[in-house]
């Protein structure tokens, strides 16, 4: 009679947990989310010139009805202005840069003009203002060249980066603490400095970067 091969503890082991994942795959549905969070309470904790912050009870889309707490900055929303100039080189488009020191980074950055929304203010007449504010440049041609949040976990702010083009240069007339250089770069040499980590402004980045991938000389 032949003798029963017996089976390790560990192949057994083995065995169950194969069996539980399978077991697991085929009932466990992939997670849908839709709708938007109802706010149950929203009480502001601290307000500024530029933002405030909110404390949230929120019931969230998957979460069950589980009431959660969010603290949240609420900003107005910002226009970011991708100003280019392609009458001086068109193989290689100009890119309008601004330098200025940032306090929050503790150093001194090269970024895209920008600036926060007015209540009530449309997005092309924020950009205009910001742009010959901060610049003194003028721009006949406009249009939004994209839209994203900025850190959306804890922060409302949306960022709208608009295209301007046919610029004209005029005078700028920044507030009293902004102290701020131009530099009119070109495309190549801002593409350069972003891969060389000499760019470390997001705004920046997405703008430059998706104007790249779709430019045509």
């Amino acid at each position: 009679m032949a003798t029963k091969k017996k089976t390790s503890p560990a192949k057994k082991s083995a065995a169950k947990k194969t069996a539980a994942k399978a077991v697991a795959t085929k009932t466990a549905a992939p997670l849908k989310l839709s709708g938007k969070a109802k706010v149950l309470s929203s009480k502001p904790v601290f307000k500024s010139r530029v933002f405030w912050v909110s404390r949230d009870e929120v019931v969230e889309p998957g979460s069950a009805g589980k009431v959660l707490k969010r603290d949240v900055i609420r900003h107005n929303g910002s226009v970011v202005i991708l100003a280019v100039d392609k009458k001086t080189n068109p193989a290689d488009p100009g890119i309008l840069l601004i330098r200025q020191y940032r306090h929050a980074a503790g150093k001194l950055l090269l970024e895209l003009p920008a600036g926060r929304i007015e209540p009530g203010e449309r997005l092309i007449p924020a950009a205009k203002r910001e742009l010959i504010e901060e610049t003194g440049y003028r721009a006949k041609k406009w249009s939004l060249h994209t839209k994203y949040y900025a850190s959306p976990g804890f922060l409302s702010e949306a960022m709208n980066i608009l295209l301007a083009e046919d610029l004209t240069l005029g005078e700028a007339t920044p507030e009293e603490d902004e102290k701020i250089e131009l530099h009119m770069t070109p495309l190549s040499e801002v593409l350069a400095m972003i891969h060389a980590g000499k760019i470390e402004d997001g705004k920046t980045l997405i703008g430059v970067l998706l104007y790249a991938s779709t430019w045509k000389s």
